[in-house]
């Protein structure tokens, strides 16, 4: 983005929508539980064996002990309704790992604004589950199941939650289909941004940058969750459907048409997108092959037309500097400047407000390795995304006449202050609050760190970090500590201990540069 173990409730209580009374479900700690289990039937002979008092719940509670580790045996527990992040605490759920959303809507610009959607959540159970919970703000539920059987449901706040005609055993692969509609919410940040369903002159533009995509689907939403894609959406003819991944197919019937996109790869629901207007759309492809899809609204055609035909140009220095380009497209969405106040990584092509300066296309294509591929696996770890960003616009100035990385960092080192108030209000690697994760310090200063190791390394053996990083995390989720580990296990014999406690994790301006 340019400018600007998991938790699970013991007692969990959950409505059914079909009845008035709740039903209670619990993998209670045993020693707690009320539970009995049902008499015996009298036997017709006497037992020989007597057990002592204390033998036979002592071997039933092993017995439950061992059957809630495995999954079996006995009710599930209900997943957490949120991972616990740092900043977003209530984003993602417990429970389950998302493989693959199927996701199929149709939307009207203009009047209601109505969406109507249904998703298909194919995910696998991380631990017996009685309820799980799906991120959805606002709009109207219509029905649920779960594996084709009605699931009952309830909703509170973000938090959809819903019960399966049956419990899921743990490493269960299961498909939960919703059905909803409404007109999806605008939100805002705690920086301020809106982020969502934004409405635009001719369509809506969705972008999810941390939470936003729950507002126009239902899913764990929380970058530690990758998952596959397919976005069906059917729109009036005349208008385009933009999405991640590959056009697969358009159609036209009547008076609508619909667009089918697939995104192969895994993706975070914050890089997700759907942009819906009239576009004018340049289909090309990079020296080596990779396809270019770039959709621009009419009003920025001219504007952009030479700016975006650098793309094929910055992949092949981007592959040079990072390594082989982590998908299967590549390309760009240019929005109207007021659809939005920032640029954004969607995945496969990045979305701008307007024509970008060619330091924000490095920026937000680079984010496609540093961001995209290699996810954060929480909100506080964001300078792995935006520092790398940073850094690759100074090494792209570097490579390209302009000043030196090292010339940069001095020039912000001395006089950062001037453009970025807050650069060293808080380290990279601990933002200050939810409403701070895309400030100064996460980006300018993030990059500097990077910097730092780079005068420590030495030039080879950085160039060698850097594509060994996006390489060994590939498609995968990575944080702070994973990425110090990494740096020290590849640059043995340097002291980086400077940069981790000074530019990293130190409170202040560092006293020397």
């Amino acid at each position: 983005m340019s400018s600007t173990d998991e938790m699970v409730s013991r007692h969990f209580k959950i409505t059914d929508v079909s009845r008035s009374a709740p039903l209670v479900h619990t993998c209670a700690p045993l020693a707690r539980t009320r539970t009995r289990a049902p008499l015996a039937r009298p036997s017709t002979r006497p037992t020989r064996t007597r057990v002592r008092p204390a033998t036979l719940p002592a071997l039933l509670l092993a017995f439950l002990l061992t059957a809630c580790a495995n999954g079996v045996g006995v009710h599930g527990t209900p997943g957490g309704p949120g991972l616990r992040d740092p900043y977003f605490p209530k984003a993602g759920n417990g429970g389950y790992d998302v493989a693959h959303y199927d996701l199929t809507l149709a939307y009207t610009p203009g009047g209601s604004r109505t969406l109507t959607g249904t998703a298909t959540v194919t995910a696998r159970a991380t631990h017996a589950l009685s309820a799980f919970d799906l991120d959805l703000k606002g709009m109207d539920v219509e029905d649920v199941t779960v594996d084709g059987r009605p699931a009952r449901w309830n909703r509170a706040g973000q938090e959809l939650t819903v019960r399966p005609h049956d419990d899921l055993d743990r490493g269960a692969t299961f498909r939960t289909t919703v059905r909803y509609s409404g007109t999806p919410e605008t939100l805002t940040d705690p920086d301020g941004s809106e982020e969502g369903w934004l409405p635009t002159a001719d369509g809506v533009l969705a972008l999810g940058e941390p939470v936003g995509s729950m507002t126009w689907f239902p899913g764990n939403h929380h970058p530690s969750d990758k998952a596959s894609y397919d976005l069906t959406i059917t729109v009036p003819k005349g208008l385009q459907a933009v999405s991640n991944g590959e056009l697969r197919s358009e159609q036209t019937n009547g008076a609508r048409t619909t667009y089918t996109w697939h995104t192969a790869e895994p993706m975070a629901s914050y890089v997700a997108t759907v942009a819906v207007g009239h576009y004018d759309i340049r289909r090309s492809t990079t020296p080596d092959g990779l396809p270019v899809y770039v959709a621009v609204d009419p009003t920025e055609a001219k504007a952009s037309r030479t700016v975006l035909a650098r793309i094929p140009e910055i992949m092949t220095w981007a592959q040079r500097r990072f390594g082989p380009y982590p998908f299967a497209s590549t390309g760009a969405i240019v929005d109207r400047p007021d659809d939005a106040g920032y640029a954004l990584e969607t995945q496969n092509r990045p979305v701008f407000p307007g024509t970008p300066d060619v330091g924000t296309l490095v920026h937000e294509l680079v984010h496609q390795w540093y961001g995209d591929s290699v996810t954060p696996k929480s909100w506080r770890d964001m300078w792995l995304n935006e520092g790398f960003a940073t850094y690759a616009e100074w090494m792209w100035d570097e490579d390209h006449g302009g000043d030196t990385a090292q010339q940069t960092f001095d020039a912000l080192y001395d006089h950062g202050e001037d453009d970025h108030p807050d650069l060293w209000s808080f380290p990279p690697a601990n933002p200050s609050g939810p409403g701070h994760i895309s400030d100064a310090p996460v980006y300018q200063r993030g990059a500097m760190v990077l910097h730092k190791i780079r005068q420590t390394v030495g030039d080879p053996a950085f160039r060698t970090l850097i594509r060994g990083w996006a390489t060994t995390h590939r498609h995968g989720n990575a944080d702070t500590a994973d990425f110090t580990t990494y740096v020290e296990h590849h640059a043995p014999g340097k002291n980086l201990t400077p940069v981790w406690t000074t530019w990293l994790h130190g409170n202040g301006k560092p006293a020397t540069p």
